[in-house]
């Protein structure tokens, strides 16, 4: 059913090794200090991570969905935020400008990104318009070779880190979704400037925060896609965007299951390890659930994806029963080891912080059981995208 390149579990502990080196050591001191780390995102770039799936030709390393998958489980064994930064800048950005960019955009803004020389983000989510994308208000007004852009964006994954940003506006409010259009910025463009967002409950060690466009000029050539194409733009990038969501939730299960069964063994209660104690054994086998079945789903959209099919329901299913799943496995993870647990002598307390919000964004738990029970119903069908996402082998590395 499924054909998972041969040199995965090679390059599994390549990116696990790198983040056992490069990460590890510093997650601590950042989680408690609220500090994003701009050399971690220098070394994963260095380290070839940034452009995983990005065709060799391109400037990536040309390698399979499997192995994008596999990179953000690897890293969140450790911590979400590496996973974020393949989240947006590959996943959410990358992948949309090999999906819907020109020859040119692909030189000139996808290139620098795949080799790790230029960091991107992808600006969507306002204060009020989060689940309701067609209710943006950052407006892209038409001027003589091209367009100003004016409004805010929040919440948004490498604001103060990024080199480029692919930010969503509107021509036309009263048209809603059909009104939205997709802009490549820089950020030196006159008039945009970031402010960080702090006081998170979790994921402390990323780069989050605000971006502000007073009247930004974008040339027509960096209109990604046609005008009124951007709300499915967006759509098909957060498609690739639960896949990484998806695919990392696995490693904060794996990272529960393993502290927690080495704990069992260890500690004793009532003269018996406290892995023998039925209701502990019901967590961890919680936590193997997760684990094994949030890898099928996982496996099966990286599948849909090598062959170049449409995975907009299979990526939902697995983004909301993952994150659920490793929200789970980590407040069960505190329980088995009680006070040390709550304790950030180990990182469980971490996990369990890190793992509220991925149950929220790129889709929140409630609105993922809509899209599920639309498609049983015939409700929701998926219609044919004007560019579809390439399969892989990529067409431009034969």
């Amino acid at each position: 059913m499924f054909n998972a390149p041969p040199d995965l579990e090679g390059f599994r502990e390549e990116v696990y090794a790198f983040a056992q080196r490069e990460i590890a050591p510093k997650i601590r001191a950042l989680d408690a200090e609220e500090r994003f780390d701009p050399e971690i995102l220098r070394a994963m770039g260095a380290a070839g991570l940034l452009g995983i799936c990005i065709p060799r030709a391109l400037g990536g390393r040309g390698l399979s969905y499997y192995h994008l998958a596999a990179a953000c489980e690897e890293v969140e064994r450790v911590d979400t935020f590496p996973r974020v930064i393949f989240s947006v800048h590959l996943a959410l950005n990358s992948l949309a400008l090999y999906q819907w960019g020109t020859p040119d955009q692909w030189e000139r803004w996808l290139r620098p990104q795949a080799r790790g020389e230029k960091a991107a983000a992808f600006a969507l989510t306002e204060g009020e318009a989060g689940t309701d994308a067609g209710a943006l208000t950052t407006r892209a007004e038409r001027v003589t070779g091209g367009y100003r852009l004016s409004g805010s964006k929040t919440w948004i994954g490498l604001a103060g880190a990024a080199d480029h940003f692919l930010l969503f506006a509107t021509q036309d409010p009263e048209r809603r979704h059909r009104g939205i259009s997709a802009f490549l910025v820089r950020r030196k463009a006159e008039g945009l400037r970031t402010e960080d967002i702090r006081g998170k409950h979790g994921i402390r060690g990323g780069s989050v925060g605000r971006i502000f466009l007073d009247g930004v000029f974008v040339p027509e050539e960096d209109r990604l896609g046609e005008e009124g194409e951007g709300f499915a733009i967006a759509m098909s990038a957060l498609d690739n965007g639960r896949f990484s969501v998806a695919a990392g939730s696995l490693g904060v299960i794996r990272a529960c299951l393993d502290a927690c069964t080495a704990r069992c063994r260890e500690r004793k209660t009532f003269g018996v390890e406290i892995g023998r104690h039925q209701l502990v054994q019901q967590m961890l086998a919680r936590m193997a659930a997760g684990r094994d079945v949030g890898r099928l789903l996982v496996d099966q959209v990286a599948e849909m994806k090598c062959r170049g099919v449409r995975h907009t329901r299979e990526v939902s299913l697995a983004k909301w029963l993952n994150c659920d799943a490793a929200h789970q496995a980590a407040a069960d993870a505190v329980e088995i080891f009680g006070a040390h647990g709550y304790n950030n002598d180990y990182p469980l307390e971490r996990f369990l912080r890190n793992t509220r919000a991925p149950v929220i964004y790129e889709g929140t738990r409630e609105i993922h059981q809509v899209v599920q029970a639309e498609y049983a119903l015939g409700y929701r069908e998926d219609r044919p995208l004007r560019r579809s996402l390439p399969p892989y082998p990529f067409p431009e590395d034969a």
